[in-house]
């Protein structure tokens, strides 16, 4: 067995020897189990240099770790070296040059609470403990990207540590290329965000936070709500932004609901849900008008704290047909064994996502109507293969019905990954993986390839 040298670590470092490397090696989905050989908390850039160095010394795989919710696990695996930046969460707001600065390690909650408490919103993602980093490098969809557009689009300047330690600044006019590379084209593939800096969106208190469900309702009737939704969300109102649920849950049973965000008042949200509302008669909806700040909270307390799960999303760019809708409910109907809980979803764009084209940033899929979840959650290990079957059938009729697939929602058995990841813009973003990190030093599963693969 080779011995490794890890007093040339700096930051916390965590080996298999110590008594916290249990818990420092899980992911939030905890259906994932991998075991590093080593663990850097860097607390500082010079921690993340020397943990880059010392790897590569020891011809030791990277990955970069912040908020652990890769969802197949791309941040973490057997025998490499996890660069954690989790520590390094400051946040620097300056009202006067109109922009909010936050280091690698920030998360979706940590951002809206500081953000909030000035009184400003941010197009952050549901989940409390996702990396923001991570969130913007995939795009980053939430339930203000319709208004305020994704994640990304009010990036201006991001700070990189390359595979030689060098300190990358990236934004419009300096390194240009990666800059356009980091918005929409994953993480991990270039090298180790440190420090992001985005424009500070306006100032907006209050908004109309949106609980719709239909429980316990037969197949036709989920027919009905799944063609009115593709039909009123055309014409939706940008302030508006909607996920619906197709589910089959152990707790709840089967039903369809929608969670979302209106920035406006409840009476205006009242008259813009009136086709949701009156489309069957077994429906719940609560509307509630209160701070963003709070609605945030609300949709972010809806998250468990970790899940044992299998999930993916696709793009959704065509009205879907009575039959196709059929068989997309009908796929959720059987819950596989062990499931607490399985869904199909649609995730909603247009509005200000599609404000820019395909080329302006490395998210390519800004012409579609929506993004297609697919999950399927469980408690007990035993159950976790007989769930990962069920998600991948599920997965083949829906390639069928989809085109290209989310960065933030991988698919490990997914074929032509990069097409179908990026699109056209692949061509691009293999030669910006070239130039910033030519010895592919950030490699992982389904990450960029300098050259397309013979």
């Amino acid at each position: 067995m080779i011995k490794f040298n890890y007093d040339a670590l700096t930051g916390e470092v965590v080996t298999r020897d110590d008594f916290s490397y249990e818990d420092s090696r899980k992911a939030w989905n905890r259906a994932i189990e991998q075991y590093p050989l080593v663990i850097v908390y860097c607390q500082s850039e010079k921690d993340v240099c020397t943990a880059i160095s010392w790897s590569r010394v020891n011809l030791l795989p990277i990955r970069i770790r912040s908020g652990c919710h890769n969802y197949e696990g791309y941040s973490t695996g057997n025998d490499v070296v996890v660069i954690d930046v989790s520590r390094m969460n400051d946040i620097y707001i300056d009202e006067e040059k109109n922009i909010v600065k936050i280091q690698g390690g920030v998360r979706n909650r940590e951002l809206y609470e500081a953000l909030g408490e000035h009184g400003y919103v941010f197009p952050g993602g549901g989940c409390p403990t996702v990396g923001v980093p991570g969130f913007v490098l995939g795009g980053g969809w939430g339930y203000s990207s319709r208004l305020l557009g994704l994640g990304c689009d009010i990036l201006i300047e991001v700070k990189i540590i390359d595979y030689e330690g060098n300190i990358i600044i990236a934004n419009e006019n300096y390194n240009e290329d990666l800059f356009w590379a980091c918005r929409g084209g994953g993480g991990g593939n270039f090298g180790i965000v440190t420090e992001m800096t985005f424009n500070l969106p306006k100032k907006i208190k209050m908004a109309t936070l949106i609980n719709i469900d239909y429980p316990h309702i037969e197949l036709e009737e989920s027919i009905n709500i799944f063609k009115m939704f593709q039909t009123e969300f055309k014409n939706l109102d940008r302030r508006v932004n909607l996920k619906m649920a197709i589910y089959n849950s152990q707790d709840k049973g089967t039903g369809i609901k929608f969670t979302g965000l209106f920035y406006g008042n409840e009476e205006e949200a009242n008259n813009i849900l009136k086709p949701f509302k009156n489309i069957i008669s077994k429906v719940d909806v609560k509307l509630e008008y209160i701070t963003v700040l709070e609605a945030n909270r609300s949709i972010q307390d809806s998250h468990p704290d970790y899940e044992k799960y299998k999930s993916t999303g696709r793009f959704v760019d065509k009205d879907y047909t009575i039959s196709e809708i059929k068989n997309l409910i009908k796929l959720v109907k059987n819950r596989p064994e062990g499931a607490v809980y399985v869904s199909i979803s649609l995730y909603g764009l247009g509005g200000a996502i599609q404000d820019k084209d395909k080329y302006s940033t490395a998210f390519y899929y800004r012409g579609s109507k929506f993004i297609m979840g697919l999950q399927s959650v469980w408690e007990r290990s035993e159950y976790a293969q007989v769930n990962r079957e069920w998600v991948k059938e599920a997965f083949n009729y829906i390639k069928l019905v989809t085109k290209g697939s989310f960065i933030n929602f991988p698919f490990a058995e997914l074929q032509g990954y990069e097409k179908e990841y990026y699109g056209e813009n692949i061509k691009k973003l293999r030669e910006v993986k070239g130039k910033y990190d030519p010895c592919d030093v950030f490699n992982f599963p389904q990450g960029i390839k300098c050259f397309p693969e013979k």
